[in-house]
């Protein structure tokens, strides 16, 4: 695995939480219990001779490593997307989420899909928010480093337990 497709692995403490934009190109951000915040994006896409079930190998491998590297991670967050534009995007997102899920469940890690509306309105007050609305949002807080291209991270991490929302394009 690729050292740029991995976390900062940060002090030890209650545990990490790793937020996910799922796709072929997916952007990531994992929030260290020493609140240190990481972020990036990592492709699954397959090889021109390779099956399509390879993005799906690549990632559970990535997500193993992310755990071994990253542990112990306390609960994982995913943009939960409702509608596509086309149907190769849907089944994109499906598989991803599906193999998400099924690893998290092994592993026992709690996951939750938090709505792109509620994304945008904890970003800038409203669900209808355009995207560069909502990057201009998290430009005025503070919360955002783009140095990683496509995958954009902000995290706001109340003391007490989530609801916490993150923000990855």
């Amino acid at each position: 695995m690729a050292a740029n497709t991995l976390p900062y692995k940060g002090a030890v403490g209650k545990g990490a939480i790793l937020a996910l934009d799922l796709g072929s190109k997916t952007g990531w951000a994992l929030y260290q219990a020493d609140g240190t915040i990481t972020n990036g994006t990592v492709e699954f896409k397959p090889g021109r001779f390779e099956g399509g079930g390879m993005a799906f190998v690549r990632f559970k491998h990535w997500l193993d490593e992310v755990h071994r590297f990253a542990a112990p991670i306390e609960q994982i967050h995913f943009e939960e997307v409702r509608s596509h534009v086309g149907t190769t995007a849907a089944h994109v997102y499906g598989g991803f989420l599906a193999h998400l899920t099924a690893w998290a469940e092994q592993q026992e890690i709690p996951y939750q899909g938090v709505p792109v509306g509620t994304i945008k309105k904890h970003a800038t007050g409203k669900g209808n928010a355009s995207k560069a609305e909502v990057i201009e949002a998290m430009r005025r807080k503070g919360g955002l480093d783009h140095r990683f291209g496509h995958s954009w991270g902000a995290v706001n991490r109340p003391p007490d337990p989530p609801p916490f929302f993150l923000i990855i394009f």
